[in-house]
């Protein structure tokens, strides 16, 4: 089947079928993988290729957390799905809860059951500027990639949840926007609210600084872009990107935090080679509240399947666009069909402000948004463990970062539609 165009460039919707036999695939192939970085496939799928590859339903459920989709049979779309609230803890589970069997809980005796009195769990706020490497941190501490990372600043718009459980102890990590002190748009006032919001929430606060710019008053910063972390939280302060400058500065920037910044501890760390982070969970488990698990040990998300595949899509236009681009989309997932037979149909709108971004977005005969929505698509099928077919449109809904209706829509108001 070729490459297929639906739709003039002259209507309101350009949409783009991508296939793996069209003529054009191999053609641009290896820009794909340019973009797609890790020679096209990142390691969405880590805990799920140590697992034996992860395509069954019940470990694609262990790999990607709580699944909420919209189900199709037959090609008819599901009814709405509700909608998932980032806004509070949820009550601690009492039990391991793997309790996906039929029966299962009729089948522990709840009188004998003994939760270990040493079990640990808490929240950790991940906090800092843009581009400090807040969520290769939270990667790495959790052992997948959950949050999308480019090098351009203010990538992570929303809170994302991630989980790392062993027996012993679980914690749940906020991967929280970079902390802006000018805030021009309703957008930026509403990420900063999803920072304070996941702060409050924490019984850790982990603060990301980079190690290449001078030392600054940290908690100032934070006090001034989103809210006072230091209610006698245990907050731990990452000097990132240690690999970058040399020892004798690491030590001169250490022992200045230590002294100004209120903290209670700094620690060295490279999130992007790995070095420190062992060091860094060991001190917020040493920090963590005794008490059994708020989640399932199985999950690391509790966020939807179908947010992390518009999140797939927005890190490819980070990767691909320049300037203004990339901050002026906003991608949602409006159809999602898992089918037994044929590929999953997934169906994604990108957003733009003008049409002169949304000309950009397409490029010449749609060769843009046909490298966009090939090299997403490859991350897809390595995060879902299956073939789906993308397709992609591109809409024009002017400043939508000021409407607020809109912006709670698309789930800045903590309320993710499923």
């Amino acid at each position: 089947m070729s490459v297929q165009s639906i739709a003039s460039p002259a209507l309101a919707t350009h949409t783009f079928l991508e296939h793996k036999s069209s003529s054009i695939y191999c053609e641009h192939l290896a820009a794909v993988r340019n973009l797609a970085g890790c020679n096209g496939r990142p390691e969405w799928t880590a805990a799920a290729a140590a697992a034996g590859g992860g395509r069954r339903r019940r470990q694609r459920q262990g790999r990607l957390g709580m699944i909420v989709r919209a189900r199709g049979g037959g090609g008819q779309a599901a009814k709405p799905s509700p909608i998932f609230v980032l806004k509070e803890k949820p009550e601690r589970k009492p039990l391991h809860q793997d309790m996906s069997g039929a029966g299962l809980q009729e089948e522990i005796d709840l009188g004998t059951f003994k939760v270990d009195p040493d079990h640990r769990s808490g929240y950790i706020a991940l906090v800092g500027r843009p581009n400090v490497g807040k969520s290769t941190l939270l990667n790495q501490i959790i052992g997948q990639k959950l949050s999308i990372v480019t090098n351009k600043p203010q990538t992570t718009r929303h809170r994302i949840l991630g989980i790392c459980s062993t027996p012993e102890y679980q914690m749940i990590l906020y991967d929280t926007p970079g902390v802006i002190l000018k805030k021009l748009r309703k957008l930026d006032d509403m990420m900063m609210q999803n920072v304070r919001t996941a702060t409050l929430n924490a019984d850790c606060v982990l603060v990301v600084v980079d190690a290449c710019h001078s030392p600054e008053q940290v908690m100032d910063m934070l006090e001034d872009g989103a809210t006072t972390v230091t209610d006698r939280r245990p907050t731990l302060l990452v000097l990132n990107k240690k690999d970058l400058i040399k020892p004798g500065e690491i030590a001169k920037k250490k022992e200045w935090y230590q002294k100004h910044s209120g903290v209670d501890e700094v620690i060295a760390a490279s999130a992007k080679q790995g070095t420190g982070v062992d060091e860094v969970k060991q001190w917020l488990l040493g920090h963590l509240p005794y008490g059994p698990a708020y989640y399932p040990k199985d999950i690391v998300s509790e966020h939807p399947e179908r947010f992390f595949v518009a999140e797939i899509v927005r890190e490819k236009i980070f990767l691909q666009y320049r300037q203004e681009i990339p901050y002026a989309c906003q991608v949602n997932v409006v159809n999602y069909m898992e089918r037994r037979l044929n590929k999953d149909f997934i169906e994604v709108e990108i957003i733009a402000e003008k049409e002169s971004q949304k000309g950009v977005l397409i490029g010449k005969e749609g060769h843009a948004l046909k490298l966009l929505s090939t090299a997403a698509r490859l991350d897809i099928e390595d995060f879902v463990g299956k073939e789906v077919y993308l397709e992609l449109k591109v809409k024009v809904k002017e400043n939508w970062r000021e409407n607020e209706e809109l912006l709670d829509d698309y789930g800045y108001n903590g309320k993710i539609r499923t």
